[in-house]
């Protein structure tokens, strides 16, 4: 609980100097400026980024739920929802998203799925999760790689970065499943660790309790192996909620007036923000995702009109998100402590 409190208290420190630093970019922006832009912006256009927000958490919960069919996991798309929202929430005030799997583990744990299970779907996910974004990078290479370089120096070597992180957790992470012998040494290290630092008790018991749960994830990846198909199904729907989240800003720029040939353009920029917002270890990769973006803005509009756009885009697409991915989450607490209560009388 202590934990969360300071992640959570060093997330509201983040927000405001992010605000802050954004507002600051240009001597012409002003809060009435600000709200004039949002009244006078088509409600339309509005509706459709609110939507392709949702379809962020959305589609994550698509891709899992298609993995866990595979295992004969049936769950509904609310508790998909549920799923992705925990991913999405934990993500955003944890650094390097390190809080999302395990939150997301959890509810799938609380629905009577077992761990190897939930850990070989989660991992296979992020496999998906990872080359939807890259491919979305290189589609901005390929079709639109002159916005690249209208960045500033400083941009492009973020986004650089981010490049080469992605493919590194990508490559990590499918060695995690062709080679399940590499998780078991990971888990046997920090058990060894743990040992070490006086941290875990019943050392030996525990191994046992590593092989046993390696035993159950091998046999998993052996199901995988025989539906190959699944993967390319988890990485379309992951491939939609990149698209989805990317798009907020092309709907966003249209609601303020903006004409569709430049929006196309910005949604380009906005696929090598995402790209380069994976750079830093940072929750929701906030700060590094406004410099980004306010820089790639910048060869579109004035800097008063780029903040408007930014600081609107961006509220939607990560702070509204993580505030309905807070919800769901704290909906989906309420109702296992129900349950929890129910069983007891």
């Amino acid at each position: 609980m202590k934990n969360g409190k300071k992640w959570g208290l060093l997330f509201l420190v983040l927000v405001a100097l992010t605000v802050f630093a954004v507002v600051s970019q240009s001597e012409n922006f002003s809060f009435a400026q600000f709200q004039d832009t949002l009244k006078h912006s088509s409600p339309g256009w509005m509706l459709a980024a609110a939507v392709s927000m949702a379809g962020f958490i959305f589609f994550e919960g698509m891709a899992i739920l298609c993995i866990l069919r595979v295992f004969g996991y049936q769950k509904g798309f609310g508790r998909g929802f549920l799923y992705s929202a925990a991913d999405i929430y934990f993500s955003s005030i944890t650094p390097s998203a390190t809080g999302g799997q395990p939150a997301s583990a959890y509810f799938m744990m609380k629905d009577e799925i077992p761990g190897a299970v939930v850990t070989i779907s989660l991992v296979a996910n992020m496999i998906m999760y990872t080359l939807a974004l890259l491919t979305v990078g290189t589609a901005g290479m390929a079709l639109r790689h002159e916005l690249f370089f209208h960045f500033h120096l400083p941009s492009r070597i973020f986004i650089a970065l981010g490049y080469v992180i992605l493919w590194g957790l990508a490559i990590a992470f499918c060695m995690l499943i062709v080679k399940p012998r590499i998780l078991e040494r990971i888990c046997l290290f920090f058990l060894r660790l743990g040992k070490k630092i006086r941290l875990i008790k019943n050392e030996s018991q525990k191994r046992k309790a590593v092989y046993h749960a390696m035993k159950e994830y091998r046999q998993c990846a052996a199901v995988m192996a025989d539906h190959k198909f699944i993967f390319v199904m988890a990485f379309l729907f992951n491939l939609l909620q990149r698209i989805s989240q990317i798009t907020v800003t092309f709907f966003v720029y249209l609601a303020i007036g903006g004409k569709v040939k430049t929006a196309i353009d910005i949604w380009f920029v906005q696929g090598f923000v995402a790209v380069g917002t994976y750079s830093v270890p940072i929750p929701g990769g906030m700060g590094v995702a406004d410099y980004l973006l306010l820089d790639g803005l910048g060869n579109f509009m004035e800097e008063a009109g780029a903040v408007n756009l930014e600081l609107i885009s961006r509220g939607l697409s990560f702070y509204v998100c993580m505030a309905v991915s807070a919800f769901t989450v704290f909906l989906g607490m309420f109702c296992i402590m129900k349950k929890k209560r129910g069983s007891k009388k």
